[in-house]
């Protein structure tokens, strides 16, 4: 301390005496101390906000868009519309392209939209838009005209996770980092309140009456349902909006626009669609395809052909969706592929339900099966590539997923017989209706308490041997599997064309129910296509289709049984997975094509005599049986059943002379 009270550091520094008296402190990082490798002050720069709200603002970054520019005339063309707007622009247009889709068709414009969640402090709306029709109003002023609807557009997976659990009672993270959600009262689809509008067009192009998954309603009924459901979405602070695409073949690329209500709803169509780049949301523009998700609310019962509160609506003309009463996700999913069976053929593109691998030469296998045959299992194979596990295209371009995402069972699912699925749940993947641990979150896939349904929905990508993206050559092998209970269908059959078409139209499998008597035995299951309840127009349209392109493209039809050899179930055994694999892999290699043939009974199918790896004695289902005559007696049973089912397929005339549908009929049972 000096003699005038002033306060020194060393011997030359002097503290300067602040006005409350007392000297202000001086610290040096520089001089002798620096040298020494002594810092004197480890303080950072204050922090640039003068409040609370101001300090969090500064903890997000504004996106940037991540996609390569493109070299060339086709990025000035593409970014064309884009280039001389800003930013604020750009979003005005977003809005009014939403506020397009979501105008009420009775009032005089559509909703006062916003960007972002009504739960952040905003003082007066940045960017705002509002759509004008020109349909004349019936009604020119409501309450909805008065408030803004906030949008929340495109979110991330983590965004969409702190809107499900902040605002929707049910939601939860697992110990796998997934998002665990309800779908409510229905955990599963409705296709008896599947309805199609049925106009001039539609009348003749779908496939309607016995069999047939369409069930009609007219325009006007589709109208006042989508009136309640954009009501109803209107009526809300905030909607979730994705802009998407279906079909990875870009050439054939569909455009699609859901609205919903939740974000469970908006992160499962995240995941089950094709997820744009930020410079393809930019150009995205107006939607080729709209859904409206009010799942929440119901449809009126009054209304004309509604039979209960649920009702799924779709408009071709319109190619509008409109989900009320059901907050199932699937609907969602099945709807569009409902579309894409009723777009794509007019493209002369054929729409399957079919899982889809590639091996390491190129070569394609197509597998097609209901519930229980294996087809999951046997499309996901370590040492090829997947492509999908569900929704495909063929067109001159080759083959095609129409997904971004797998929807995976998950009852009963273990890491030892499903490691592929069991490590894709996690971030990011939204679990339906599982039950977990309060404490620890893990989940029980064993519990059916909420449903036995329980479903995984998960981006492609988090297959390790995903090929992205999702596009092969021209399939090589086109795989027809049944689980068939009844044990009289050989392992595996090379099948004609017609064969292939007769198979494909019957899509057939055998399951096991138990009667009121405690006894367990097969029962018949037939879904047209493989996939009866997603399909538009008549089966056989696919089915040329599909025999057009094996024969254009030199593609073999093979009929491979998962079920039972030896007699039938409760009688005989399930034929081994390892067989079943063996016989696969000699389709891939192309091995299975050079063995010897000879043709079995009744169904007149083509079975190889030898197959490496697999027990000869097998592949002829007679020999495995020891009551020759209960194989007869069953063969014929199952016969029956497929000529019975394709009574309502056989007056059904493909082409001018019919001939087609002929060839078809006699490839099927012939007794």
């Amino acid at each position: 301390m000096a003699e005038n009270g002033d306060f020194r550091f060393g011997n030359s520094v002097k503290a300067v005496v602040m006005p409350n008296g007392l000297p202000k402190i001086h610290t040096h990082g520089g001089g002798a101390s620096a040298e020494n490798g002594i810092c004197h002050d480890d303080s950072a720069p204050p922090v640039k906000a003068q409040t609370i709200d101001e300090l969090h603002s500064l903890q997000k970054k504004r996106s940037a868009p991540t996609t390569p520019i493109k070299d060339g005339l086709q990025q000035q063309q593409g970014n064309a519309a884009f280039a001389t707007i800003s930013e604020e622009d750009r979003h005005k247009l977003q809005l009014q392209s939403i506020s397009a889709s979501l105008a009420s068709l009775t009032r005089e414009r559509g909703p006062n939209l916003v960007k972002g969640d009504p739960a952040k402090k905003l003082d007066t709306p940045k960017v705002t838009a509002e759509h004008h029709h020109y349909i004349t109003p019936t009604i020119s002023v409501s309450d909805s005209a008065l408030k803004f609807t906030h949008v929340l557009y495109n979110l991330s997976p983590a965004e969409l996770y702190e809107q499900a659990i902040k605002y929707e009672k049910g939601s939860f993270i697992t110990s796998t980092g997934a998002l665990a959600t309800l779908s409510g009262a229905k955990t599963g689809r409705s296709p008896r309140d599947k309805r199609v509008v049925k106009d001039e067009t539609t009348a003749e192009e779908l496939w309607w009456g016995k069999g047939s998954p369409n069930i009609e309603m007219d325009e006007h009924t589709f109208l006042v349902n989508r009136e309640r459901a954009v009501d109803y979405l209107n009526s809300l602070d905030k909607v979730f909006v994705n802009d998407q695409f279906l079909n990875w073949d870009p050439e054939h690329q569909i455009k699609v626009r859901i609205v919903s209500a939740r974000a469970y709803h908006s992160l499962f169509m995240h995941n089950m669609c094709i997820r744009p780049t930020p410079e393809e949301l930019e150009n995205f523009g107006t939607p080729d395809f709209t859904i409206y998700n009010a799942g929440q609310f119901p449809c009126n019962r009054y209304t004309h052909y509604m039979t209960s509160s649920t009702s799924i609506d779709l408009n071709l003309a319109r190619r509008e969706m409109v989900i009320l009463g059901t907050q199932y996700a699937g609907e969602m999913k099945k709807g569009l592929f409902s579309v894409m069976h009723y777009l794509m053929p007019k493209r002369q593109i054929l729409s399957l339900h079919s899982g889809c691998n590639m091996g390491k030469d190129g070569d394609v296998a197509l597998f097609f099966g209901l519930s229980g045959t294996g087809k999951t299992t046997l499309s996901t194979d370590h040492n090829r590539l997947l492509i999908g596990d569900d929704e495909h295209c063929w067109s001159e371009n080759g083959i095609s997923n129409i997904e971004g995402g797998c929807y995976a069972k998950c009852i009963d699912l273990s890491k030892e017989k499903e490691p592929d699925i069991w490590n894709a749940i996690k971030f990011g993947t939204v679990l339906e209706n599982v039950v977990f641990d309060e404490h620890t979150r893990e989940v029980d896939y064993t519990d059916k308490s909420v449903t036995e349904n329980t479903r995984a929905s998960y981006p492609i990508e988090y297959i390790p041997n995903a090929k992205i993206p999702c596009v092969g050559p021209q399939p090589k092998n086109v795989i027809l599997l049944a689980c068939d209970a009844f044990g009289v269908l050989p392992p595996v059959s090379k099948l004609s064309l017609p064969q292939t078409m007769y198979h494909f139209i019957s899509g057939y499998t055998a399951l096991v129910a138990g009667t009121e008597e405690g006894i367990k035995e097969p029962q018949a299951t037939f879904s047209a296509c493989f996939g009866a309840a997603f399909i538009m127009l008549h089966p056989t349209k696919y089915a040329a289709m599909l025999a057009e392109k094996m024969q254009k493209h030199g593609a073999t039809g093979w009929l491979v049984n998962t079920g039972w050899s030896g007699g039938r179930y409760g009688v005989g055994n399930r034929i081994k997975l390892g067989y079943t694999r063996k016989i696969i892999d000699a389709i891939h290699s192309g091995s299975l094509l050079k063995a010897n043939y000879k043709r079995t009974q009744v169904f007149g199918l083509e079975i190889p005599t030898e197959i490496e790896g697999v027990p000869s004695e097998i592949l002829d289902p007679i020999n495995t049986w020891g009551d020759k005559e209960g194989y007869k007696e069953t063969l014929l049973k199952l016969g029956s059943l497929f000529k019975k089912n394709f009574e309502v397929f056989a007056n059904y005339k493909i082409g001018q002379d019919g001939k087609l549908t002929e060839e078809i009929l006699a490839a099927g049972p012939n007794f």
